[in-house]
């Protein structure tokens, strides 16, 4: 984290001397006029769009495709409809969340949910991949891919005050990204073993996606 910090901070002195037309310049015209966002704020803000921004997005194609290589079915239906790349995207969202759980929250007050009592001050996470998965909610099914699923209310984009901001565009570059690839690549398979491949670690352990997924294609 020191690291990309110090990373961050050599772009934007990068960006003070030489402006160019893009988000960054922008954000550091702000700070250096003091007009509403500190130094540190400054990071903390690029910090959230590249991890808000790209990293759940890419955890998003990753796992959307490898979900799809491994229930070929599925792929097949996609191929012959690729109409049904909406819903296909809303269920890889719910299949493999790019977010498997979500940040910490802190207790405010005493409760008690289905027996577990909960006290002011702990630390509780929600584990939205289990969540997606709930068979009182999604079916006996619950636990498999079927990108023609309806009513998929699923939490891979949060809930109520929390919803996530960029959902629409998450849903856009999904789509155009699994479509795409699947347009251009035929026969699309692993290239590996699935036993291979591993999932990717983070400084923020509520992701879930893979350090790669080499594939191939005739």
């Amino acid at each position: 984290m020191k690291a990309f910090l110090a990373y961050l901070k050599e772009i934007c002195e990068r960006r003070r001397e030489e402006p160019l037309d893009d988000l960054l310049s922008s954000l550091v015209k702000i700070e250096d006029e003091g007009r509403h966002l500190r130094e540190i704020e400054l990071y903390s803000m690029l910090v959230l769009l590249i991890v808000a921004g790209y990293e759940t997005t890419a955890n998003l194609i990753g796992n959307g495709v490898l979900a799809l290589i491994q229930n070929p079915k599925q792929l097949v239906t996609l191929r012959n409809n690729p109409w049904l790349i909406g819903s296909t995207v809303e269920e890889l969202l719910r299949y493999d969340c790019p977010i498997e759980t979500s940040p910490n929250r802190y207790v405010l007050e005493d409760f008690t949910f289905q027996g577990q009592h909960i006290t002011r001050g702990d630390i509780i996470q929600l584990v939205l991949g289990s969540a997606n998965r709930d068979s009182a909610c999604f079916g006996p099914d619950a636990d498999e891919l079927n990108i023609t699923r309806t009513n998929n209310t699923h939490l891979a984009f949060g809930h109520g005050i929390h919803y996530c901001l960029g959902s629409a565009l998450a849903r856009m570059e999904g789509a155009i990204a699994i479509g795409t690839l699947l347009e251009r690549a035929p026969q699309l398979r692993l290239a590996v073993p699935a036993e291979e491949l591993r999932i990717r670690t983070s400084i923020y352990d509520f992701f879930r996606g893979y350090h790669e997924i080499p594939i191939r294609w005739d």
